[in-house]
């Protein structure tokens, strides 16, 4: 492929008949409408121009004014046409006879954003080649036909069937292989049927574990730290564990010890709370939309006790000594020692505002004098926008210049305005949440009153009403699932939640040889997320559903390419398809507990962070990479799984066998034509049961595995060996099991080098 740059100079050729035409997509032939949608759209417009030129930026006055496409493909349509219009305007605007769309990119005539685009870039010669067509005449530039179509973004690629597509969601989401009865009832082929086939999966216990858990990769909240209950609000109640009567508990060591897990459990319980309440959210099937507008919180009561409402609510539990058992709760609006720090409220109850409002989530992101909540406000937009800030705008080159030009920078320099005018007054809905002393309260008002050299509090040019401050928090949820972004940031939450990876970002670098196709890749992956955003908005935010839609979705279920010799432009645009990730240290257990029946129970701790795990603390990113220390890690459980199990298996009567139902180990290879075709047969069930294959008895696969069981039976026969497998590897055999010809011992290795392969360590 042609660098972007070679190619759009040779359209403008193209376009006076110098050269033939090689830039299918922005050649003169297309529409205007559709050239300028994939060309200055997709390629200046959305990544640069907006980010000031919005209804609500720092360029919201001038004439220059673009919109959002949004989601739906009627209002999509009709916003880029608005936009279209916008640059078509400034196209014909001139100062001294040259385009004023031209000169503002560059830097001339004072324009506030300064240079977006140099002279020489790419970008800059899409909006020269835009000029020169809106001054053709409309025969020359916007009527004639349409391009050639590509060809469809997925040809080439092999998906998953359906019987593997399912083994792969029920491993990730439930944590067991798929039963009979389950494969069954998707052997029609139709994805669908593995939409149909994961509903009651997706209400399974080990879901819900598994929501937690990869929601808490994103939230991070089971990562705060002992302050979650303020001395100023919960002086009385939040050390209740301290002065729990454990007299009947005689011994005095084990007084202490039940003393050190009532303290563990209690922290526990009380971090778990904001993944509690997703779970609750989608078990109960209610509106997604509530992680971040419900007015309650989920207690247990442990936790119950520490905020002092245990009694009000203790014949609610099951079992008011479990403390993991979870109920929702309105909590009365907060008293503090001093008075001036009760807090307001008009209904005379805490305005919980789902997560948002939780105290674990204002400690995990917590505010300072200098930071001013920006980083709350931040990590709302990540969190249920799916907006960095941080991209928003370029970093400022000399601050200090900035800062000695503008009295107050963030509300005066242009490259600051970009992120902070959406960014304070968000900031400011979370002012009565402000560590105002050394007692570290998370409720309390700043005594100087709040900044008045930031954007005032509000959310997207509509600032937040005097009278509704108390609820301000609830204000701005309200009007967040109402914003687009909020479902298409809770799908991305899904597919990370699926795949280990966030979404494609457009690419910047107009430059790159790669970019059209790193592009096509990521309209192709947007279309599908914003569809399914669309679907999960007009169903009333059932997650459920969003999760559903996921793994039918092409990028899911895409398997590889069905023929090897593809093009650098092709790998690039199916660089993000499908699943290859390593399993998480979380993962890999119940993977080891579905196809053995028990997991290793060795990845935990700090083994499971040398493998790539997080602690939510000071390790909140999972390796995605291979170490040497997680290698290491992967031989040793490959090693131990098989030596666990492999005997432990041939102990028990073949009708509960999971490895080897209808062999023996006096079955030898080459004995005979019936005992090898059994031994391919054992191995096709092997490769299904640890590998998810649907090998052929016949395949070079199964014949590998055979020679390597064939090729150590055979070694071993020439040398002396013991009639038994090794003494570590029997223990807790149901039965004695002989091993006189050391098959037992090499269906061990087989089993081991399974364990090793890919299709088993990663998803």
């Amino acid at each position: 492929m042609a660098g972007c740059a070679l190619a759009l100079f040779l359209v403008a050729t193209a376009c006076r008949g110098a050269e033939p035409e090689p830039y299918t997509s922005a050649s003169c032939s297309a529409p205007m409408d559709s050239w300028f949608t994939a060309e200055v759209w997709a390629k200046v417009g959305a990544g640069e121009c907006i980010k000031c030129h919005n209804p609500n930026g720092d360029a919201s006055d001038t004439d220059f004014v673009l919109r959002d496409p949004g989601l739906g493909q009627g209002e999509r349509d009709a916003r880029l046409r608005q936009n279209r219009d916008a640059f078509r305007r400034m196209a014909l605007r001139t100062v001294e006879g040259e385009p004023l769309l031209l000169q503002k990119v560059v830097g001339q005539l004072d324009h506030g954003g300064k240079e977006v685009l140099k002279l020489d870039s790419a970008g800059y010669r899409i909006l020269a080649e835009f000029v020169r067509r809106v001054k053709l005449p409309a025969t020359a530039s916007g009527n004639a036909p349409s391009p050639s179509p590509g060809p469809p973004f997925f040809e080439g690629v092999a998906m998953l069937d359906n019987r593997r597509l399912l083994r792969r969601a029920t491993l990730s989401l439930a944590g067991r292989l798929p039963t009979t009865t389950e494969l069954e009832r998707v052997a029609g082929g139709d994805p669908r049927q593995v939409a149909e086939a994961l509903e009651p999966v997706l209400r399974e216990e080990a879901f819900y574990d598994r929501l937690r858990e990869g929601f808490n990769d994103i939230f991070l909240t089971l990562g705060v730290g002992e302050g979650v209950l303020s001395y100023e609000h919960f002086e009385k109640t939040r050390h209740w564990n301290q002065h729990y009567d454990l007299s009947h508990i005689k011994d005095e060591k084990e007084r202490r010890q039940a003393g050190y897990k009532l303290a563990r459990e209690y922290r526990e319980a009380l971090h778990g709370e904001p993944m509690k309440l997703i779970e609750y959210i989608v078990r109960n099937d209610r509106p997604f939309s509530e992680i971040i507008t419900a007015d309650y919180i989920m207690v247990s009561p442990y936790s119950a006790r520490g905020y002092g409402v245990f009694d009000e609510l203790k014949e609610q539990f099951h079992d008011s000594d479990d403390p993991f058992e979870y109920l929702p709760v309105k909590l009365k609006a907060l008293v503090g020692r001093n008075k001036s720090q009760n807090q307001e409220s008009a209904t005379g109850f805490y305005p919980h505002a789902g997560l948002l409002s939780t105290f674990q989530y204002l400690t995990r992101y917590p505010t300072t004098e200098t930071n001013r909540n920006r980083l709350r406000a931040r990590m709302y937009f990540q969190h249920f926008l799916g907006v960095d800030v941080l991209e928003l705008a370029a970093r400022v080159s000399d601050a200090a210049a900035v800062s000695a030009k503008y009295e107050i920078p963030t509300m005066q320099a242009s490259e600051c305005v970009v992120c902070h005018k959406s960014l304070d007054p968000v900031a400011g809905l979370f002012q009565d949440y402000w560590r105002f002393d050394a007692n570290f309260s998370l409720y309390g008002r700043r005594k100087e009153g709040w900044f008045d050299d930031m954007f005032a509090a509000g959310f997207e040019g509509e600032a937040l009403p005097a009278e509704e401050r108390w609820r301000a928090l609830q204000w701005l949820g309200e009007r967040t699932v109402k914003d687009p972004r909020f479902a298409v940031a809770m799908v991305e939450h899904g597919y990370y939640l699926l795949t280990g990876r966030r979404p494609l970002l457009v690419p910047k670098d107009l430059d790159d040889p790669l970019y059209e196709a790193k592009h096509r890749a990521y309209l192709e992956q947007r279309r599908q997320l914003e569809a399914i955003a669309a679907r999960f908005a007009q169903n009333e935010f059932d997650f459920r559903g969003v999760i559903k839609d996921l793994v039918v979705s092409d990028f899911y279920r895409a398997d590889g390419l069905a023929a090897a010799g593809a093009s650098d432009e092709r790998l690039a645009e199916l660089e993000d398809v499908g699943v290859a990730r390593l399993l998480s240290p979380e993962q890999l257990e119940r993977k080891v507990a579905a196809v053995f029946g028990k997991p290793w129970g060795k990845l935990q701790e700090q083994t499971a962070m040398l493998y790539g795990g997080i602690d939510s603390r000071e390790v909140t990113e999972r390796a995605t990479d291979p170490s040497g220390a997680m290698g290491a890690i992967q031989r040793t459980l490959s090693n131990d799984v098989a030596c666990r199990n492999v005997a432990l298996d041939f102990s028990r009567e073949p009708d509960r066998r999971l490895l080897f139902p209808r062999i023996e180990p006096d079955v030898l290879p080459g004995q005979s034509a019936e005992s090898d075709t059994l031994i391919r047969e054992t191995i096709v069930h092997l490769h299904l049961q640890l590998l998810g294959r649907y090998d052929r008895v016949d395949s070079p696969e199964v014949e590998r595995t055979y020679r390597l069981l064939a090729d150590i039976v055979r070694e071993a026969s020439q040398r002396r060996h013991e009639d038994q497998e090794a003494w570590s590897c029997r223990q807790g055999l149901e039965r004695p099991v002989p091993d006189p010809h050391y098959t037992v011992r090499a269906w061990r290795a087989v089993v081991t080098y399974l364990l090793r392969q890919p299709e088993f360590l990663y998803e």
